[in-house]
């Protein structure tokens, strides 16, 4: 055990009792009270199992939340398959910009520990890379 103790408290989120503990390379941390009580002990078991979701529960989220209500898709556009975390991207998306956009929303959801994109597009919607050419003097 260090000295003095690396503690939290009981209203620090979970995000902020994870990043504590890798920082401190601790395995568990004592929850404690206003006055320095100990109230609980939060280990790296108890901190994951926040994240830890069942695969039809994260696909179930991806197509409803994301495809259909943010992206505005109809949900059989991208078919979305989920193995122990890891979120499969099928289909073809209309614009080549929407494609970037579900990845980072999907990486962003509880539960997601990856992304594999299998998506295509119908229009490429990115702009010209070349550089524009200026006439005149300058």
């Amino acid at each position: 055990m260090s000295c003095p103790a690396i503690t939290v408290h009981p209203e620090q989120t979970v995000p902020d009792a994870a990043r504590l503990m890798e920082r401190r390379g601790v395995e568990r941390l004592p929850v404690v009270d206003e006055a320095d009580r100990l109230v609980g002990i939060a280990t790296r078991r108890d901190l994951l199992r926040v994240f830890l979701r069942g695969d039809d529960d994260i696909r179930r989220q991806v197509t409803e939340e994301i495809v259909v209500t943010a992206m505005g898709l109809p949900s059989d556009t991208v078919r979305v398959a989920v193995r122990d975390g890891v979120v499969t991207l099928d289909g073809r998306v209309e614009a080549h910009g929407q494609v970037p956009e579900l990845v980072h929303a999907v990486w962003r959801l509880d539960g997601v520990v990856g992304v594999m994109n299998g998506l295509g597009f119908r229009i490429d919607d990115r702009e010209s890379r070349t550089p524009s050419h200026r006439t005149g003097s300058p």
